[in-house]
């Protein structure tokens, strides 16, 4: 019986991935990715079931050692990109382009949690993978510590994903210390409409520029605007439907479960956990600062049209930071509508942090 091989270890994993499943039902915290994440941590400490074991010759592997190679071959993450792409409306970037620029400012997160990271003691191909965690995209740092460094695949996503879910709670304190109640209450004008035409050239232009500027970074850019260009051009429908429903649900279960069964005892119960779990708040609230910063350096530039809150969202948390900076500058003006004006640096903040991330392989990728 399984119950006489259990370890301390692992029954201190079984705790976590119970805390994880609570905090996806009872708390709300990105129960898309927590639900699964607890599931498969769960799994995997539970000793005997052979979901993992590699095939013999004489017998197939179990279930999670075939699931795992969407993750192992890089499937999964560029998949989950296709379904993004297909929800995400770029109108709001291109009515206000000038908003591309906060979505950059908010990868200052990434660069400062790989700079602490290396002072911790990680190499430069473990910080990497840490910092990523500051652009606040869990595929996109599932993808680059999979080509970096995949023995901190674990701790990584979980840190990701867990601190995505956190940011109300994490980003207003930090937006009200560096804005005064002035600035959070300006109201910007409404949005110009944007026409087809644009929509449909943008993905292919994005493409283009960013594949060709950074190659590392084609399968996630070109994912995300392939599916932006199936939605934007209102023709397949149904692709685009299965891009924002079907296909999106079952990779993301599959994604989820898949890395928390990477979270056995022996691999996450370390030291190095803890410094990735402390790196990765440090990555989000350096994140949300240097969006917040820019934000209103803009807000100077323009004369006063720019409400600085929307710098925060920056960090490509879609569409969860955005709200956040609604929400602030609400209770500064209650008239105030920053909702669509945030989106902008929101979705500039998933290519941002996509860049961001090739740059990174292309520097130290083998």
């Amino acid at each position: 019986m399984g119950f006489w091989s259990l370890t301390g270890g692992q029954v201190a994993m079984l705790g976590i991935a119970t805390l994880l499943i609570y905090l996806a039902i009872r708390r709300g915290f990105e129960p898309l990715l927590l639900l699964p994440i607890g599931l498969g941590a769960f799994l995997a400490n539970l000793p005997g079931s052979g979901l993992l074991t590699p095939p013999d010759g004489q017998t197939p592997g179990g279930l999670f050692y075939y699931l795992s190679k969407g993750i192992e071959l890089e499937i999964f993450p560029p998949l989950i990109f296709l379904g993004i792409g297909a929800m995400t409306d770029f109108g709001p970037l291109l009515s206000n382009p000038k908003t591309f620029l906060l979505g950059a400012a908010a990868q200052l997160g990434v660069f400062a949690a790989l700079t602490a990271a290396t002072a911790l003691g990680f190499d430069l191909r473990e910080a990497a993978a840490i910092g990523i965690i500051g652009g606040a995209d869990g595929p996109t740092a599932i993808y680059l510590t999979l080509k970096l460094a995949p023995h901190l695949l674990g701790p990584i996503a979980v840190s990701a994903y867990s601190y995505m879910a956190l940011v109300p709670l994490i980003q207003p304190p930090i937006m009200r210390a560096l804005t005064t109640a002035r600035e959070r209450a300006i109201v910007m004008p409404a949005p110009q409409p944007v026409s087809r035409t644009l929509r449909v050239v943008f993905p292919l232009l994005v493409t283009l520029i960013g594949v060709l500027i950074v190659p590392p970074a084609a399968p996630l850019i070109a994912m995300l605007m392939g599916g932006n260009l199936l939605r934007e051009s209102a023709v397949v429908d149904r692709l685009t439907n299965m891009a924002q429903n079907e296909l999106i649900n079952i990779v993301t279960f599959f994604l989820g479960t898949c890395v928390g069964m990477t979270m056995g005892a022996e691999v996450f119960l370390r030291w190095d956990t803890l410094k990735i779990l402390a790196l990765g708040i440090v990555a989000f609230g350096v994140a949300t600062a240097g969006g917040t910063l820019f934000g209103k350096l803009l807000c100077w530039l323009t004369g006063g049209r720019v409400n600085p809150l929307i710098g925060a969202a920056g960090v490509s948390a879609v569409p969860m930071a955005a709200r956040v900076a609604h929400n602030v500058g609400q209770e500064s003006n209650p008239q105030n509508y920053l909702l669509m004006h945030a989106m902008g640096p929101n979705v500039a903040g998933v290519l941002g942090t996509a860049i961001a991330a090739g740059v990174l392989l292309a520097v130290l990728g083998r």
